[in-house]
């Protein structure tokens, strides 16, 4: 079993920059991939990005890359996501999960995902 929190959301102005961090628990955290998802009011769970468990592979969505970064710690079992040059349609509740069992090419799908943090709330607005 593995527990995550999410922290580090927050209120920003548009074009800042916040840092989130997932805390995870468990001996395995190391070899699952662990993946950032968003979901905004009325939206459905949208991919983000992620990593893969040895930290070597990154995978990021059209709508953040170049502004978003994910990268883990696997001595302190956290995994961040640093957001620049943030926008108003980045506001949404972000989520932390972990995929025991990787298929890379199924990355960017959220159920396959096997376990999740309880979210952090991200806006952004002037």
């Amino acid at each position: 079993q593995v527990q995550m929190v999410e922290s580090g959301g927050g209120l920003v102005q548009p074009g800042g920059s916040l840092r989130l961090s997932c805390a995870a628990s468990g001996r395995t955290f190391s070899t699952y991939a662990m993946g950032w998802f968003r979901q905004a009011p009325g939206k459905e769970r949208e991919f983000v990005a992620a990593i893969s468990g040895g930290g070597s592979s990154t995978y990021y969505a059209d709508s953040v890359k170049g502004r978003f970064t994910i990268s883990r710690d696997v001595a302190k079992n956290t995994v961040y996501l640093q957001m620049n040059s943030l926008k108003p349609e980045d506001t949404a509740l972000y989520y932390c999960a972990a995929y025991k069992f990787p298929r890379y090419s199924r990355i960017s799908t959220s159920n396959e995902y096997d376990y999740w943090g309880q979210g952090t709330q991200v806006t952004v607005s002037s």
